[in-house]
């Protein structure tokens, strides 16, 4: 029998090699497309380009490590969650997410730049823990996920002066939190 690889998680998949596409012109123009389009900070609001970055920021990343870290989480829930939910509701959770996250730190934090999926993969951490829930419970994995990794971003955020966004980590969860309960609500 004849064994063929499949386009399994179409959303996610694109999502990963797009951002891999802009890493490579982030490496090739040494920084310049980054700081063009895929980075958000607290740019003129009379620049289209602000607006463009509040939701293209996830697709860029610092470095190879960072971008080696976000889509390996990417790729080990993204596939489960787009089964689950679909194409389409992949792609309004990532817009979402990228929106509120870059909307928060143009507001929250004028002189930070953010780039990267991170607020993405910390909304589907939060997303997976609610795949089993029902109407009327609440299951005690999502309280643990939500505790120990809020708690873990906010000690890292007051402690540790690593360069890393927890606020968008913190965000990203949030969001996520929420649309795992508005779509499983109904269940």
């Amino acid at each position: 029998m004849k064994k063929r690889i499949t386009y399994n998680s179409p959303v996610i998949l694109t999502f990963v090699f797009v951002s891999f596409a802009v890493m490579v012109a982030n490496y090739l123009t040494m920084g310049t497309s980054n700081q063009l389009l895929f980075m958000t900070y607290h740019s003129s609001l009379a620049s289209p380009l602000t607006y463009v970055r509040f939701l293209t920021h996830v697709l860029g990343h610092s470095g190879w490590t960072h971008y080696i870290g976000n889509m390996m989480y990417i790729l080990l829930l993204g596939p489960m969650l787009e089964e689950k939910y679909g194409s389409r509701t992949m792609i309004e959770i990532i817009i979402i997410t990228a929106a509120v996250t870059g909307i928060a730190n143009w507001v929250l934090f004028p002189g930070v730049a953010l780039c990267g999926a991170s607020s993405v993969v910390f909304a589907f951490i939060l997303l997976t823990s609610f795949t089993s829930f029902r109407e009327g419970e609440i299951p005690l994995t999502v309280i643990l996920v939500a505790v120990i990794f809020i708690g873990q971003q906010v000690y890292e955020g007051l402690l540790m002066s690593d360069n890393i966004s927890n606020s968008a980590h913190i965000v990203g969860g949030i969001v996520g939190a929420l649309i795992g309960y508005a779509l499983n609500k109904k269940v």
